[in-house]
């Protein structure tokens, strides 16, 4: 049987296991959030506009477009982007629009910070629009610390009511 001394050593190794990987997480990713981009058509709008959407990011992001046909342009003068703060008052919802696009051409709406980079590409014709959007993230040394922070959270817990019967 364990003493009680034990069960509060264990129990304090368990709390210290834990808080250890929500600190690793924290300093690892720090606070952030990202979503994919959904690019859509603008039919609001009298000429042809693209809107890129997308739900959740922090910290802020960097939003830039791109053109299949125009490699190399520069389109933040044809471009409005803002960043409008979530309920929550953490993360923020990104929203950039192109203005004037041209049908037969395939446009990328990219959308970075420091963890993540996501692209929401749309090609227009004048019959159809595909979408095709992707993720990728960029910090891969925060996701190493935090996951071997938690496997070793994983290892250590299981055995603690055994350890504590010693």
């Amino acid at each position: 049987m364990a003493s009680l001394g034990q069960i509060i050593f264990w129990s304090i190794i368990s709390i210290i296991v834990i808080l250890a990987g929500a600190i690793a997480l924290i300093i690892g990713f720090g606070i952030s959030a990202f979503s994919m981009p959904e690019v859509n058509v603008d039919y609001n709008a009298s000429s042809e506009n693209l809107r890129c959407e997308a739900p959740r990011w922090f910290p802020q992001p960097t939003v830039v477009w791109q053109s299949q046909v125009n490699q190399g342009a520069n389109f933040s003068e044809v471009s409005n982007t803002s960043f409008e703060l979530n309920s929550e008052n953490v993360t923020m919802k990104v929203v950039s629009v192109l203005y004037n696009v041209t049908i037969n051409n395939t446009y990328s709406c990219m959308i970075e910070n420091n963890i993540a980079k996501a692209t929401g590409d749309i090609r227009v014709t004048d019959s159809e629009i595909k979408r095709r959007s992707h993720l990728q993230l960029l910090n891969s040394k925060a996701s190493l610390c935090v996951s071997s922070v938690f496997a070793i959270s994983w290892v250590l817990l299981p055995l603690s009511p055994y350890l504590m019967l010693k």
